[in-house]
């Protein structure tokens, strides 16, 4: 089941739901591919018809953002939760492992999918990386080319939006892969580049607090949440005199 926020359907699902979900689209036999919205990504859908489309044909839609779940139950159609795509990335992975399905990570600078890699095989101990490449490109024919020649079952593509959404519903069927996600900056966490929030602060939902005082650049996207509530308060008032 879907529910709209500001023009994007999110699927109400658990991480656990999300994540069983995302293991039957990696194995099934046709392309499907994975977006975990914040706020930000929200708001410039709501610019872009086009951005807004590729998001909302989705196999799935998950609410990355604390913001989301603010503007859902605003808006009167909350959901069960946050499912934050590296939790869902962690989730598949660790299903991944147990059956020896093959994984390929795009994007982030030069060297940093290849030590995200190393840790992730560490970590998830049965997980098989059948390859990596940067996020650095113009041309993407050689990366559809490397990344079917390399015949993952599942893309983790870290371009940061819109371009990863727009990059896999272009080319993510002439890859060959089953399944792609949208991740953002994943690879810079799990090659040790940024640190994530303790669990508390993910508890309490303030990661995103946690990440402005270790990051302080990152305030000017951080000032547009109000704005996004805001408009999610404008919207639940025009419903309510409609």
């Amino acid at each position: 089941m879907r529910k709209e926020i500001l023009g994007v359907s999110f699927d109400d699902l658990t991480l656990e739901e999300a994540v069983a979900a995302g293991e039957r689209l990696a194995a099934g036999p046709a392309f499907s591919y994975v977006v975990t919205p914040n706020p930000e990504i929200v708001t410039m859908a709501r610019q872009a018809e086009d951005y807004q489309r590729v998001l909302n044909q989705a196999a799935l839609v998950l609410p990355d953002g604390i913001g989301v779940i603010h503007a859902a139950k605003i808006l009167g159609t909350p959901l069960q939760g946050r499912v934050p795509g590296i939790d869902f990335a962690s989730g598949l992975m660790t299903r991944m492992a147990q059956t020896g399905s093959r994984l390929f990570l795009l994007g982030a600078k030069p060297g940093v999918a290849e030590e995200a890699g190393r840790r992730l095989t560490e970590q998830y101990p049965g997980l098989c990386l059948c390859g990596t490449h940067h996020g650095y490109f113009t041309d993407s024919a050689p990366v559809v080319d490397a990344i079917r020649a390399a015949s993952p079952d599942v893309v983790f593509v870290c371009l940061g939006a819109p371009k990863q959404e727009l990059w896999m519903a272009r080319y993510g069927p002439e890859t060959g892969a089953h399944l792609m996600a949208g991740l953002g900056g994943v690879l810079d966490v799990y090659a040790g580049n940024v640190k994530r929030a303790p669990e508390v602060w993910q508890k309490m939902g303030m990661e995103w607090c946690y990440r402005l005082l270790h990051q302080p650049s990152r305030f000017g996207r951080m000032a547009k949440l109000p704005l996004f509530l805001v408009a999610a308060a404008r919207e639940k008032g025009k419903r309510g005199r409609g």
